[in-house]
């Protein structure tokens, strides 16, 4: 019976030597155990242009990360505009998708759809509007589409 807990004292040292090491290792003493709280609401979108009038039935083109808390970031081209966009509009981004006063584009029906999913300030957030063709999303006044 001793030999049986003097083992499981000896592995339960082990491990936690083991998990000591992994926490001081180099590039790991920043990281944060998950489930901690952070200073910062989160936000964190993914951003996507679909072809046709359904972004859940049609055919995703491209898609984008952006991360704006606490510092912007992700695969967006310009994460700290499309980020100052967020702030000034809310979760309002109409805005940010309306076509520009001057913008001169054809009649024809060829929809794309914008989506932005995710978590903006600590709230839910899903985003969808539909152009009726590729010239008006080129000519979107914001940079949050313009990817």
């Amino acid at each position: 019976m001793r030999s049986i807990a003097k083992g499981l004292g000896l592995g339960s040292a082990a491990m936690a030597l083991t998990a000591l090491t992994a926490l001081a290792w180099p590039g790991t003493a920043g990281a944060a155990p998950a489930g901690t709280a952070s200073l910062y609401a989160p936000s964190a979108l993914v951003v996507s242009v679909t072809a046709g009038p359904d972004a859940d039935t049609g055919a995703v083109l491209r898609a984008v990360t952006l991360v704006c808390a606490p510092t912007p970031g992700g695969t967006h081209p310009s994460p700290a505009a499309a980020c100052g966009e967020l702030r000034a509009n809310g979760a309002q981004l109409d805005p940010l998708a309306a076509p520009a006063a001057d913008a001169v584009c054809t009649r024809e029906w060829n929809p794309m759809t914008v989506t932005a999913v995710g978590v903006w300030q600590g709230r839910r957030l899903h985003y969808t509007y539909t152009f009726a063709n590729p010239c008006g999303l080129r000519n979107t006044t914001g940079t949050l589409f313009a990817f």
